[in-house]
């Protein structure tokens, strides 16, 4: 069970390390294959005949033991996306507290591939524990990870965080050891597995004793880390190329290590506890081992750290680009919906209609809302529906023909979050490539159907297919560009003509 439950980190790890391109929607049902591949190799590496046999075996009755929990995770996205958040929890509970123990115990029963119940229930005991984990690290990703002085710690930081509770922890470990005569062999001491509060207060300076003095033994270690992250890494192997690298850092260790080794010698620790820790000449090449050991191990540390801070600083480039590429599409916007607003208030200006004073104030809301609401990076559906009531209202008002409008709503909630003005622009183009240029009756037909996870948009009108150039100008241009800024990859847009009908339906995934 701790082999297998040690392996549940790795998977994590790999998890994280996978690319773009991998299908994330059934990631948690790759992790859990690979636990099962796992357990199935711990239980076959000692076979000596029929190997592969007894793999395959192994792997069929590990599946029908883990059947409730590969089912369930091949289909969490999509339970996640039909569920309300209670029944999917109700699911959730079904599969991993009645569903996988109930398999156990059948697999168990019938002995599939002879394995030994241990194996069964430590296999079970593994898939809630690495779904803890999965949820724990989802967790992470939405909640913890934001949040601001967690993400100033740094890898780094976070190292040396782990050496001083470690130290620590020995320290205590040590000091709750110390009356304990199992743990003497031949006037020395052993550190056994015990915490006891009330050693640690009686032996509370012989704690600080030992805490500070394995502090400064892993500090040694961890002088070496930073050396190789700050220096050897970031300036001379990435300047000067792997051979300088490798000889700095064999000058860099022949400099350091028996002036470390001669500090190590010398604590009074060193004595104490099983045998000498460090060998009496500061100059003996195993001390010299140990610190080439420390850089060479920290080496792919020491890479991942300066790789992710070059990766965070592109992604920041990425995200100032994407942003001033979209405040510019929003300087383009604005001017579009005022060009058009301005010429129908002239026309009903030429007009000298009554409707005059109230089309100026219903532009002048538009107007506000565009330009204040506008510049905002979302606002609620609500706020954006009554933008294109108040449009409609206003072109409606300037009309000299009948408009055939219809506006079927389905919104389960309108105060989820939008980006503003985006579904604005198709009714302007019903208007502008449409309506204004029918002879007789016109159509407009929309439709919104709308969750808390995706809205679907659909815009229909009639036009004179000899007249009408259709969709073209830069509202449509700035809204895919807009789309592609803000929904990236999360969003399908279809514009079709039959007849004299333009159909245009936008469909928004906003989680």
């Amino acid at each position: 069970m701790l082999r297998v439950t040690s392996f549940l980190i790795h998977i994590i790890l790999f998890n994280k390390m996978l690319n773009k391109n991998f299908n994330y929607k059934y990631q948690d049902f790759f992790i859990f294959v690979g636990l099962l591949l796992w357990i199935a190799i711990f239980n076959t590496h000692n076979l000596s005949s029929k190997i592969w046999l007894g793999y395959a075996s192994c792997i069929l009755a590990l599946v029908f033991c883990l059947l409730p929990v590969l089912v369930f995770s091949f289909l969490k996205t999509r339970l996640k996306n039909v569920l309300s958040k209670n029944q999917y929890i109700t699911h959730w509970c079904t599969c991993f507290f009645i569903l996988l123990p109930l398999f156990t115990d059948i697999a168990s029963y019938l002995q599939i591939a002879k394995l030994d119940h241990a194996v069964f229930i430590s296999t079970a005991l593994a898939a809630v524990a690495l779904e803890m984990m999965l949820i724990a690290n989802q967790y992470y990703q939405k909640k913890v990870q934001h949040i601001k002085w967690i993400k100033k710690i740094g890898l780094e930081n976070a190292v040396l965080i782990t050496i001083i509770l470690l130290a620590a922890t020995i320290s205590v470990m040590a000091v709750s050891s110390l009356e304990n005569p199992i743990y003497q062999r031949n006037g020395f001491r052993l550190i056994g597995f015990e915490f006891n509060i009330k050693m640690l207060l009686f032996n509370f300076g012989t704690f600080l004793g030992f805490f500070s003095q394995f502090l400064i033994m892993y500090l040694c270690g961890y002088l070496l880390f930073l050396i190789n992250s700050r220096f050897l890494v970031s300036k001379i192997l990435k300047e000067k190329g792997l051979l300088i690298y490798l000889l700095t850092l064999s000058a860099t260790i022949a400099v350091l290590y028996p002036l470390l080794a001669q500090l190590l010698i010398s604590l009074p620790i060193n004595t104490v506890f099983g045998r000498r820790i460090f060998v009496t000449n500061p100059f003996e090449l195993e001390n010299a081992f140990g610190a080439f050991a420390i850089m060479l191990v920290s080496l792919p540390v020491v890479l991942a750290l300066q790789w992710g801070k070059q990766n965070n600083k592109i992604l920041l480039l990425e995200k100032e680009k994407s942003q001033n590429e979209l405040d510019l599409l929003k300087q383009q916007l604005n001017p579009h919906f005022f060009f058009n607003t301005l010429n129908n208030l002239y026309a009903l200006s030429l007009q000298k209609s009554d409707k005059t004073p109230e089309s100026i104030l219903q532009l002048s809301e538009l107007m506000r809302y565009t330009i204040y609401r506008g510049q905002e990076k979302t606002v609620k559906l609500s706020q954006e529906l009554d933008y294109i009531h108040d449009y409609i209202q206003l072109q409606q008002i300037r009309l000299q023909k009948t408009l055939d409008f219809e506006f079927n709503k389905q919104v389960v909630d309108d105060q989820i979050d939008i980006a503003p003005l985006l579904l604005i622009v198709f009714v302007e183009n019903a208007f502008k490539h449409g309506i204004e240029r029918a002879e007789e009756e016109a159509i407009l037909k929309l439709s919104l159907i709308s969750n808390h996870k995706a809205i679907v948009f659909c815009c229909e009108n009639s036009f004179d297919p000899e007249e009408s150039t259709g969709y073209k100008g830069i509202g449509i241009d700035n809204l895919k560009k807009r789309l592609d800024l803000l929904y990236p990859n999360r969003y399908t847009l279809h514009i079709t003509s039959d007849g004299n009908i333009f159909k245009a339906e936008l469909k928004l995934q906003l989680t």
